[in-house]
């Protein structure tokens, strides 16, 4: 190898095999690249299919999809019967839930969420708010459990 004063090579005489060996690298660098780009997507693939696809429901014999709903209906019992207790407490006495929201105690726009209407039942000042679902079909693989809550403020599943 000639190189001039500044350093720059001028002439090169490098056997072939090392001429060769620098294209192989070149292809080979690409297909590692690949074969990385391959391995990631596997991986990927593999915790998609853990987490996402299997994600544990909030409810037994529910869909992982229903959790959203589920969340969201626990927390309209839960909204009803504290506005149903401020009730009790200054009235003495257990209304119905057009009753609340009539009255402005109770800011809902709407009285169901995904298929599921609420109910309150009352017995003088005792009450319990329900969450039925209207469409449940018979012998469907997804359960709709339908929920409950009463002046204990513990919200469970009822038949």
């Amino acid at each position: 190898m000639e190189r001039n004063s500044s350093g720059v090579v001028i002439k090169c005489t490098a056997p072939e095999e090392t001429l060769v060996a620098a294209v192989r690298t070149g292809k080979q660098w690409v297909m590692r690249a690949l074969a990385a780009l391959l391995v990631s997507a596997a991986v990927l693939l593999g915790i998609y299919q853990l987490y996402l696809k299997r994600m544990p429901s909030t409810d037994a014999g529910t869909a992982p999809t229903q959790a959203i709903s589920l969340t969201g209906v626990r927390s309209d019992l839960l909204q009803i019967a504290q506005v149903e207790r401020g009730n009790i407490a200054m009235k003495s006495q257990c209304v119905s839930l057009d009753e609340l929201v009539s009255s402005g105690a109770l800011n809902m726009v709407r009285r169901e969420r995904d298929g599921y209407s609420y109910e309150v039942e009352c017995s003088g000042t005792d009450f319990r708010v329900t969450a039925r679902h209207s469409a449940a079909p018979d012998g469907s693989p997804i359960r709709y459990p339908n929920l409950a809550i009463d002046a204990n403020m513990q919200v469970g599943e009822i038949q």
